[in-house]
């Protein structure tokens, strides 16, 4: 019997805490750091860009029927975190630095991750195409819901962007984030049928971009967060029940998206989906986002909690895909029924059955009664 394997380390964690300690060691200043947070905008308008360009509107297209899938991600990430996240930051208020539990609640408010949901969806055996739909609209969501949660949930307690606080606020922030985010997103996505190809092309090339921009937005946020003093406020015991938090939330959420699969009778592909892109929280939205949120001073503080979420998540959801992943090794695979009047004359031409066409409406009938009862047999045998 072979032993479970354990979860590795993602090698960008180890990058993410270096580039934390390089700030705290040689923390940007000055016209450094007017420098860096200017680098940090065009290097997160380049990453949106780029993420837009690798969108395949086919795989959006074919994953977006699946209306019911997407509405419990949706849910997931808008109404159980945030209620998750109000919880917790309301009991840890009193174990944590009030910016700190406003961290804690700020990561329960962004969206869900992209490639990393679609990247383990794909090694767990699920249905891709769906989380690529899920993932890529929960991001477009988020660049609105976001920041109007952020504004409603911490009015006061707070989120203090460039304008202040109030409804004035969240519009401010909407405006700065489609501006950052969703214009570069958006052109990037409108130039795809150019430079599609050459983006698939070199997908190895892109992803050290996607993360450079990463670190440099972290180094340039902690830099600041660092001339202040974050240090002095924040010790062991936070990081400590920063983890604890994170790890609850975590489980909470997974727990409960596994229920939804099952009371919903989700088919094992589309439950997967819902356990990967329902559980997670984007650092590639959030730091931006927490930019245009907060006032510079404060951008270190409150995305540390995400970045311990964000490690957390990935360390479990490797783990959890890989296990998966094995599962559909030792099962014997079962072909999906065929549907559809075009695709059961198809696959009667691959092996040479001629159909009537006065039989073909009655055999298509039966073919789907058929797919009926087998997926309800697989259902009741998984259960």
């Amino acid at each position: 019997m072979t032993k479970p394997a354990l979860p590795k380390i993602d090698p960008f964690l180890l990058w993410l805490v270096g580039t934390i300690i390089a700030a705290s060691i040689i923390p940007a200043r000055g016209a450094g750091a007017t420098v860096f947070g200017i680098l940090a905008d065009i290097a997160i308008a380049l990453l949106f860009f780029f993420h837009g360009a690798k969108l395949s509107r086919e795989a959006v297209l074919a994953g977006i029927g699946n209306w019911r899938l997407h509405l419990l991600v949706l849910l997931s990430t808008y109404a159980l975190f945030p209620l998750l996240g109000l919880i917790v930051a309301r009991f840890s208020g009193g174990l944590l630095d009030p910016l700190l539990a406003n961290g804690v609640l700020f990561l329960t408010l962004l969206p869900s991750t992209v490639q990393s949901s679609i990247a383990f969806t794909a090694m767990a055996g699920g249905n891709v195409a769906a989380a690529v739909c899920s993932a890529s609209l929960s991001n477009l969501i988020g660049i609105i819901v976001t920041p109007l949660l952020v504004t409603f949930t911490m009015d006061g307690s707070g989120a203090m962007g460039a304008s202040g606080h109030g409804s004035a606020a969240g519009l401010d922030s909407v405006r700065s984030i489609a501006t950052q985010l969703l214009l570069p997103f958006l052109v990037g996505h409108f130039l795809r049928p150019v430079i599609g190809r050459w983006i698939d092309q070199h997908k190895a090339i892109l992803q050290p971009i996607d993360r450079s921009s990463i670190l440099l937005v972290v180094y340039s946020a902690f830099s600041a967060a660092v001339v202040n003093g974050i240090w002095h406020k924040v010790g062991l015991y936070d990081l400590a029940v920063l983890l604890a938090a994170s790890a609850l939330i975590l489980a909470l959420v997974m727990g409960a998206n596994a229920l939804a699969a099952r009371l919903a009778r989700l088919p094992r592909e589309d439950a997967i989906v819902l356990l990967f892109c329902g559980s997670k929280k984007s650092l590639v939205s959030g730091v931006p986002m927490a930019g245009a949120l907060f006032a510079p001073a404060q951008v270190g503080v409150v995305v540390l909690p995400l970045m311990i979420f964000h490690q957390l998540q990935l360390f479990l959801c490797a783990w959890l895909a890989a296990r998966f992943g094995r599962e559909m090794t030792v099962a014997p695979a079962v072909p999906r029924p065929v549907q559809g009047e075009a695709a059961m004359l198809d696959r009667a031409g691959e092996i040479g059955l001629p159909i009537p066409e006065a039989c073909q409406p009655g055999v298509v009938a039966n073919l789907e009664l058929l797919g009926r009862h087998a997926e309800t047999l697989l259902r009741e045998d998984r259960a």
